[in-house]
Formats: C-alpha cells, sequence, structure tokens
C-alpha cells in the first residue's frame, strides 16, 4: 500500500506528509499481528528493567507530541520514543524547515523542537493507557533563561508515566543545546537531575542523547560522568551539521540537522569508540542510517543493545520494522546465535 501511495505522499510538502500520517494512524488502520515476524522471540532483550520484545524503536522527532504512539508500537516496534517535549508548547523554527534528501538516502530537518507542550501531553499520555514500551525525550524552551531547569521541570512532571527519560543535549537546532556536551556544564545537569529523582524517591532511568559531532576528547568525559551519575544508556547519535559534501541532493545546502544514510557510517564507528570505553557497564542505543536489517546487524556488533530509526520509516513505510525483523532473524540464524544479546559487540 505504502508504495502506491509513497509518489503522491512525496509530492506533499514533508510537514504535510508527517501530518496526515499522524492523522492516519489515530485511524488505528493496522493489526499487530500483520507486522509480526517468524521466531521473533530471539530479537527479545531484557534492558532498563524491561522486557523489550525486539531491539528497533522508533526514534524521537516522529510522534513529537505523543498522538499515536500505542498505534505505532503495533507496526511491531520494541518501543517507541515521543518528543522532543518542552515545558511550554512552541511551534519551533520557521517554515519550510524539513527537507527531503531522496537521491542520498537522508533527511534534513531544523523544526526546533515544536510540541504541545509539557501540560497537554503528561494529560495525553495520562489519558491513554501505554501498549509498549514508551520513552519520552525532553528538552528546554528556545526562549527560555534557564535551559537546566527546563530539564529539571520534565524530569518532575514525568518520572512517573513512563519507562524511560531521555535528556536530549544534543540537537543542532536549539542555541546553546550543545554546550552541555562540555565537562563541568553536563556535571552540573547531571548533579541536577539525579538530585531531583532523589528527591522523588523514583529510579527512573535517564538515557543521555550524544551528538555526532563531538570530539574524540569528549569521549572519556562523557563517559566517565555518564558512568559516575548513574546514567541509565547513552543514545548514540543525533543529526549532525557536517557530512554533506559528498551528497547528491541539492537540498544539501540547507541548515538544519542531517539524518539517514550518510549517517550511518558515522554513528556506528562512535558506538564502538563509546562501547570501548564504556566496558559494559552503560549500554547503547543506536541510532543513525538503519533501513535495513543488515545495517541494524552493523549496529549491533559494533556495540548498540538497541536501536532507533526515523528517516527509513519516512521513505520506506510501516513495513519497514517488521522487513528489519525478518532480515536479523535470518543473519543472527545464519551466524549461529540464539538471541540478539549474544551479538552485541561482536565486532569489538
Amino acid at each position: 500500500m505504502f508504495s502506491i501511495l509513497k509518489p503522491f505522499i512525496f509530492n506533499l510538502d514533508p510537514e504535510i506528509a508527517h501530518d496526515l500520517a499522524i492523522k492516519s494512524l489515530k485511524f488505528n488502520p493496522f493489526p499487530r499481528k500483520l507486522f509480526e515476524v517468524e521466531d521473533e522471540e530471539i530479537l527479545n532483550i531484557q534492558l532498563l528493567g524491561k522486557n523489550f520484545p525486539n531491539p528497533i524503536g522508533l526514534a524521537a522527532g516522529f510522534d513529537k507530541s505523543a498522538e499515536v504512539y500505542n498505534q505505532l508500537l503495533k507496526l511491531g516496534f520494541g518501543f517507541v520514543e515521543v518528543g522532543t517535549v518542552t515545558p511550554l508548547q512552541q511551534f519551533g523554527n520557521s517554515k519550510p524547515r524539513i527537507f527531503r534528501l531522496e537521491n542520498d538516502g537522508a533527511l534534513i530537518n531544523r523544526l526546533g523542537f515544536n510540541n504541545d507542550g509539557m501540560e497537554v501531553i503528561k494529560n495525553r499520555i495520562q489519558s491513554k493507557k501505554r501498549e509498549g514500551i514508551l520513552g519520552i525525550n525532553i528538552g528546554p524552551n528556545k526562549e527560555t533563561q534557564d535551559q537546566k531547569n527546563d530539564f529539571c521541570k520534565g524530569i518532575k512532571n514525568f518520572f512517573d508515566i513512563t519507562d524511560y527519560i531521555t535528556i536530549n543535549i544534543s540537537s543542532p537546532n536549539t542555541d546553546g543545546l550543545r554546550d552541555f556536551h562540555n565537562q563541568e556544564k553536563l556535571k552540573d545537569l547531571l548533579l541536577a537531575l539525579n538530585k531531583i529523582k532523589k528527591d522523588l524517591k523514583n529510579n527512573i532511568p535517564l538515557l543521555l542523547k550524544i551528538s555526532p559531532d563531538i570530539m574524540n576528547d569528549q569521549i572519556n568525559q562523557i563517559v566517565e560522568l555518564s558512568i559516575k551519575n548513574n546514567i541509565s544508556a547513552l543514545i548514540l547519535a543525533n543529526t549532525t551539521n557536517g557530512n554533506r559534501e559528498n551528497l547528491l541532493s541539492e537540498a544539501k545546502k540547507e541548515s538544519g540537522g542531517l539524518s539517514g544514510e550518510p549517517l550511518r557510517e558515522i554513528s556506528t564507528s562512535l558506538i564502538k569508540k563509546f562501547y570501548k570505553k564504556l566496558g559494559g557497564k552503560i549500554p547503547i542505543i543506536g541510532v543513525g542510517g538503519i533501513n535495513s536489517g543488515k545495517s541494524a546487524y552493523e549496529k549491533i556488533i559494533a556495540g548498540a543493545s538497541l536501536l532507533q530509526l526515523y528517516t527509513s520509516f519516512v521513505y520506506k513505510g510501516p513495513s519497514i520494522v517488521k522487513n528489519i525483523k525478518k532480515e536479523l532473524v535470518e543473519i543472527l540464524k545464519s551466524e549461529g546465535i540464539n538471541n540478539i544479546k549474544d551479538a552485541i559487540g561482536k565486532d569489538v
């Protein structure tokens, strides 16, 4: 169905097409069983105190305001991350702000955390029972005077209604946000967030989403601070400001974060570097250029325990998760691996 509709969808402005996809999913058109694959149980993995039916998750950015996460879970995703959510509702950056680079299998976005705001989204999640594992990605408002405080508000509001919270310090589309990769600023933020968890007497897993554009000497600092401050997992990585020179599409000149196929090798390399430094103390969620069972397996053997995708969902439609799961099962069987966990870091 998607292959028939794709020419029509791709004639629409990307943001209009996205809004249409959200509206369509609200009708809950697909039964969960349609997206199951044979022997899927070998993809089951225990992490963050949860039983993930498979490691393929949907990255934050698609369901920004938590409107259709249950419908997305029915498409076969092992988990869904909504957001980025800011304390106050905001429109984001001016349009146009999403660009398809079809010849490169990529997107560029400069959305700027457009979402319905913390209060509306919290009420929405509380009104709908979660039908799978849900994460909430939080960030600061564009006009805030205190970005750290905005993160604190996110923890306080969502700690008891989600399975994990992602601290997004890595978007290239919010001024000053990536400064939190600096050692002292990151240390200050993590200490503040852990104090809130202690005050709330709650042990919600906190995940940290990292930029792919960091310097090599920052890896040790981030690893050390993450271990010391009880970060439950690292998400590697967000979109990149770089890697434009070899792209074919005219839209490569647009500012914003680049995602999809051009990020594939960059994120896999970063996963390997972090995996070596972490020594198994913190798991990794791999993101960037995952569009097949082969590219998913690359991330896993590089050190990722879970995966997230976004751009390939846009290009390949609802069947992408089922196809990846099917290919992953075939790869694991061909390698004589009985469970996905036994493949993690195999190539490092």
